[in-house]
């Protein structure tokens, strides 16, 4: 009973989570302008954005914000994972991990609004920078390098230590133990940490709307705005062509870390048989 019930909640969940997504993509195909109304098959409303150059330059826009996005704040969230779980206590610790995680707890139009005030002071004092794609992807990136080090910093938290100490034992030097030991354990939690913190970026509306100017208009901007309107089959076209990328993107990183997971099993097992070898030996 308890297994039905349970079975029941998961599935009413998904439906609840991807129901709305998949009614988008259906209407995405609707023959008729009204998006309530279906009027027939056509892939028009594709031709139509491909022609499109304000939902094209957006798109281009915000692809290149997303990954610009994603790898700076893997970079930067791994080292603030990394002062946080292996150096136990430093000046200002208390101060820096409140300040990691905060973007967590602020409501996004605040640290929006904070960041915009911030660029408009240092655009007075310093001529620089103007509102544009440096904006975005500072504020994005501020964002989501706390994401990526909450990720990162559970990994680290669960590893085993003693594999370093025995890589260094062994007469391996910090970077190449970091390359050759530590590198590999975490590698999953590094994709994992990419791909949120490049969803978190693509589909942000709240600061971008804050951080944007003339002739940087993202694709949820566009998005907004034109919902704003009245909807029509070609948002839907835009949103179903934004969910098919990110679920290749994120289908394709699960087959890669499911691939590389299986053969660190394998060369695993593999040294261990052999130093099963060598014991008997």
């Amino acid at each position: 009973m308890d297994s039905k019930l349970g079975k029941s909640w998961l599935l009413a969940g998904y439906v609840f989570l991807y129901l709305p997504i998949l009614t988008l993509i259906v209407f995405s195909f609707n023959d008729s302008k009204m998006v309530t109304l279906w009027g027939g098959f056509t892939f028009k409303w594709y031709g139509v954005i491909a022609h499109d150059t304000e939902v094209v330059d957006g798109f281009i826009l915000s692809m290149k914000i997303a990954l610009l996005t994603a790898t700076a704040s893997v970079v930067l969230g791994m080292l603030a994972a990394f002062a946080m779980v292996r150096y136990k206590s430093f000046f200002g610790r208390t101060s820096f991990a409140a300040h990691i995680n905060a973007p967590l707890v602020v409501p996004e139009v605040i640290t929006g609004l904070s960041l915009l005030l911030f660029f408009v002071m240092c655009e007075k004092l310093f001529g620089m920078p103007e509102r544009g794609i440096f904006t975005i992807w500072a504020g994005h990136t501020s964002i989501g390098m706390a994401y990526a080090a909450v990720v990162i910093q559970s990994r680290l938290l669960e590893m085993d230590k003693s594999l370093e100490e025995a890589a260094m034992d062994l007469g391996c030097k910090p970077f190449q133990v970091f390359y050759l030991v530590t590198l590999p354990l975490i590698v999953q939690s590094i994709m994992s940490a990419w791909l949120l913190t490049f969803t978190i970026s693509l589909d942000d509306v709240v600061s971008t709307a804050f951080l944007s100017g003339p002739g940087s208009t993202t694709l949820p901007i566009v998005i907004l705005s034109r919902a704003r309107l009245g909807l029509n089959p070609t948002v839907n076209a835009i949103a179903t062509i934004t969910v098919a990328v990110v679920a290749v993107g994120v289908f394709a990183a699960s087959l890669w870390m499911n691939n590389q997971e299986r053969k660190r099993a394998a060369e695993q097992s593999a040294a261990y048989r052999e130093g099963m070898l060598a014991v008997e030996a």
